[in-house]
């Protein structure tokens, strides 16, 4: 995992359809925090907290560090910080949570505590973010989220939608739902006209100066 080239990482998850396998894209965005996941014995005090923008696999990282028996709290900054702090204190003291590695993957960023103690502790534990998608990632999640409607992109779909796609894993993931949306209704494949109509739907006429 350290070529910097987007590949993709089997998740242990019960499949949601029938043969499906849940994968996740790897990049420059997550590459670190999952060499980190891979690595628990080393987190300070046993816990890593893990932020990131929406739709960025934040909690399809969590069900695979849970399957590596990490102890997980998903949604962690919507708990009462009372919760998270006992859970916290769990895997320092003595018992059976004692040494388990902790991730504690927060929606918000960032997550802002007002428990003094919470905050103190979670500051010395490790950071966990994952960034913006890149070039290839983009490329990468446009055919990852294709593969799993089943759709087929025409050839060139990289190359032109790429450029023009806004850089995050929300805006990715709805160009593509919007070409599939399209190429349906219009019942033609996923051409340069439906990648078009896709992305004047997403960002409206300004759009077509790019098109």
């Amino acid at each position: 995992m350290s070529d910097g080239n987007p590949s993709q990482i089997a998740l242990p998850l019960v499949p949601q359809g029938a043969g499906a396998a849940r994968r996740i894209v790897l990049g420059e965005a997550n590459r670190q925090v999952v060499e980190a996941l891979q690595s628990p014995d080393s987190w300070p005090f046993h816990t890593a907290v893990l932020a990131g923008p929406p739709r960025s696999g934040r909690s399809l990282l969590g069900h695979w560090a849970q399957a590596q028996g990490i102890a997980v709290i998903d949604g962690a900054d919507a708990l009462p910080e009372d919760e998270v702090f006992h859970r916290w204190n769990a895997v320092q003291k003595g018992g059976s949570q004692a040494g388990q590695p902790l991730l504690l993957i927060a929606d918000s960023t960032p997550w802002e505590i007002t428990l003094p103690d919470l905050r103190s502790r979670l500051g010395g534990s490790l950071q966990l973010a994952i960034g913006d998608p890149d070039d290839a990632m983009t490329a990468a999640l446009i055919e990852a989220h294709a593969e799993a409607r089943a759709l087929t992109l025409a050839d060139g779909a990289a190359e032109y939608l790429v450029p023009r796609c806004e850089r995050s894993f929300a805006a990715i993931e709805a160009l593509v739902a919007a070409i599939d949306r399209i190429s349906l209704e219009r019942q033609v494949p996923a051409t340069m006209s439906v990648w078009r109509a896709a992305l004047e739907a997403l960002h409206g006429p300004p759009q077509a100066k790019l098109l």
